[in-house]
């Protein structure tokens, strides 16, 4: 049987973006209403899969274990809900990888090793890359904050609470 997924975009949908790079643990911050949304999607049968890039281990600003240290914390701070964290450790100055937002590996593998429904599944993600991710395996998107507030987007929130309360939404349709 496939499952239903809610794919995570990091840095900005799960802890404050800074405009730089997140990497250490005093700037690691989880956002307000993060916990309470993750546990809401949970009690509701999805999965919780997050996807993201951390183009900074490529350009040697901080090292995977930074990487780690921070998504422990993450998990911790949200009750370990999260299913599994796959990020991408590759930049295009550096290196080229298709893992990369806006292609769409992680995505790809996380729907096979989860046997993933794509039509039940969202991506909540904060830009373009992470909608066209998205969009590359047949998944619905909702982009939230204000980077693109008055986009041509279907779906825009806040949030991620404000974003949850629109997939359960389109869930009962």
């Amino acid at each position: 049987m496939q499952q239903k997924c809610v794919f995570l975009d990091r840095d900005g949908v799960l802890n404050r973006e800074r405009g730089d790079y997140t990497y250490t643990l005093e700037d690691f911050e989880v956002l307000p209403g993060v916990p309470e949304a993750l546990a809401l999607l949970k009690q509701n049968g999805y999965l919780l899969i997050v996807v993201t890039n951390q183009g900074g281990i490529a350009k040697g600003l901080y090292t995977k274990a930074d990487v780690m240290a921070c998504h422990q914390k993450l998990q911790e701070s949200c009750g370990h809900l999260i299913d599994a964290i796959y990020y991408a450790p590759s930049h295009p100055d550096y290196s080229e990888s298709l893992s990369r937002k806006p292609d769409s590996l992680m995505l790809e593998r996380a729907m096979a090793r989860y046997s993933l429904d794509p039509s039940q599944s969202w991506m909540v993600g904060d830009s373009h890359r992470d909608l066209e991710a998205a969009e590359k395996v047949g998944v619905r998107s909702i982009i939230v904050g204000d980077k693109y507030k008055y986009g041509s987007y279907t779906w825009q929130a806040d949030d991620l609470w404000e974003a949850v309360q629109i997939i359960l939404q389109e869930k009962r349709k």
